[in-house]
This record gives structure tokens, sequence and C-alpha cells, in this order.
């Protein structure tokens, strides 16, 4: 057997619930879980001064250092987030945007929303 097989992946120490959009991240040795609350956004979006929904997004996704420790610090629900932003190094930033994207593509996950009130809206 290999090397490369013989190291197990270390388990998640930490409950995630995926239907809750909820993201499973390591941030070196830290375990986190992150979600994109609507109150964590509008938290990230106004420290970030993001003008738009699209700005905050590509903030998160785009490995900025600003937007990445604010969504560390902010969408957290589990772990300790504090121990994971003074644990973050550069090679982490890919992990953050990764999960940052699973987490806020939980919001546009196929729901047809409010269809009542775009109906009314448009009439």
């Amino acid at each position: 057997m290999a090397d490369e097989e013989k190291k197990s992946v270390k388990p998640f120490p930490l409950e995630v619930n995926g239907a809750r959009g909820e993201v499973a991240l390591w941030v070196g040795d830290v375990p986190l879980v992150i979600a994109a609350t609507m109150s964590g956004l509008a938290a990230v979006s106004t420290r970030l001064e993001c003008k738009s929904f699209q700005e905050l997004f590509m903030r998160l996704s785009g490995v900025e250092a600003a937007a990445t420790l604010a969504g560390l610090e902010l969408l957290t629900v589990r772990g300790d987030r504090l121990a994971a932003i003074n644990e973050l190094k550069l090679k982490h930033f890919k992990d953050c945007a990764a999960a940052f994207n699973t987490a806020l593509a939980h919001h546009f996950d196929g729901g047809e929303g409010n269809a009542q009130a775009v109906d009314e809206t448009a009439n």
C-alpha cells in the first residue's frame, strides 16, 4: 500500500447540517462550520461596504483577504472562529472561497421564491 493510501482522512468533529446550508471547513487544524445566514451576509456586506449582493459574492469567492477574514468571523456558526483566524495562511484561502461558494449556493437551490408576490408586483 502506498504511503498516501495509509494516511487516514481526519474525521470532521463538528455537526454539519447541510439542509440548513452549513458547510464544513478546516482552517489548518481548526474545524469550522459556516453558513450564509442572512444576518451574517448583512454583517459581512456592511463591514466590506458592498453595494450589491453581486459584489459581496465576488469578494467572498475571490479570495480577498478582508472578505475572507470577515467571512470567517461573521459566517461561522460552530467552531472557534478566533483560532481559525489566527491559524489562517494564504494556502487556506482556496478552501475558504470554496466553502463560501457552497454556503452561498444554498440560497440558489432552485426554489421558486414567493411567486404570488412576484405576480402581484408585476400587475
